[in-house]
Order: structure tokens, then sequence, then C-alpha cells
């Protein structure tokens, strides 16, 4: 590692962990691979010498088996612990970008509240209902007016028609 070069961001960290696990997990399968196919051509022995009749030899390509066997075992215990810590990996890099979000929002939640004092707000909403109580009241004298003008249109109209009917 160079003493000089930047400190890795979280992501870039991630990334490279990845690889890395990705890496020793890919190399552990081949070895699986590999000691499956040396189990395979054990057993095929193991069957030639016990079709000999030489049960030490039997035994003994027996036993390597159960050990090949073992190994297989460990090293998938191995993959599976692999894959596992690259899980938990992932899943504190999420945690990192949750808690960054977290970080943003609480800013801007002060930011926002630094904004709003309740003195200000609470003047602002009653010179709101003034305005909305004024404009109210002048809508209505509006209304009426209008209403008043038209009645006396239809009231003339109205009498006329009677009159006119007599």
């Amino acid at each position: 590692m160079n003493i000089f070069s930047k400190k890795p961001n979280p992501k870039e960290a991630l990334r490279e962990s990845k690889r890395e696990m990705t890496r020793a997990t890919r190399g552990i399968e081949k070895e699986i691979g590999a000691l499956q196919s040396e189990e395979k051509k054990l057993v095929a022995e193991i069957k030639r010498t016990a079709k000999t009749g030489n049960e030490a030899a039997t035994k003994t390509l027996a036993r390597q088996l159960v050990r090949l066997r073992q190994q297989i075992a460990k090293l998938q215990s191995s993959r599976a612990q692999m894959r596992g810590i690259s899980t938990h990996t992932q899943a504190m890099h999420a945690q990192s970008s949750v808690a960054i979000g977290m970080k943003g929002a609480t800013k801007a939640m002060s930011a926002m509240n630094k904004q709003m004092a309740p003195e200000k707000q609470a003047k602002i909403i009653r010179e709101f209902q003034r305005q909305s109580s004024q404009m109210d009241m002048t809508t209505e004298m509006m209304s009426d007016a209008i209403d008043d003008a038209l009645d006396n249109d239809e009231a003339e109209d109205e009498t006329e028609d009677l009159t006119n009917q007599v």
C-alpha cells in the first residue's frame, strides 16, 4: 500500500472488499472442484482395489476418502463464511449510506426550523386569517350588491308581467 495515496471512501473500500471476497471464493470453489474430481478418482480406485481383494489397501484408500471429504466440507464451510462476510460488508455499507442520508436530512430540518420561528409563524398565520376574513367580507358584500341589483331588475320584470296580465 502506498503511504502517499489518499484514504479510499467507503464505496471504493466496499468495491475492493467485494473484489477480494469474490477472488477468494473463486479460489475456494476451484479447490473444491479439484478435490471433488480427486474424490471420484479415489472412489474408482477403492472399487478397483476392493475387486482385487486387497483389504489393507482398500482401508487405506477409504481413510484417504474420508479425509478428502472432510477437507471438502471444510472448504464449503469456508466458502459459506466468505459469502456471509461479503453480505455483512454490504449491509454495513447500506447502514453507512442511511446514516449519511439522515445526517443530511437533519441538517435540512435544522435549517428549516431556524427559518420557521414559532412567533413569526404565528404572526403570519394571524395576518393571513385577518386578510382572509376581510376578503370573505368584501366578497360577501359584492355578492349582496350584485344580488340586489339583479333582484331589482327581476322584481320590475315580474311587476310588469303581472300588470300586463291584468
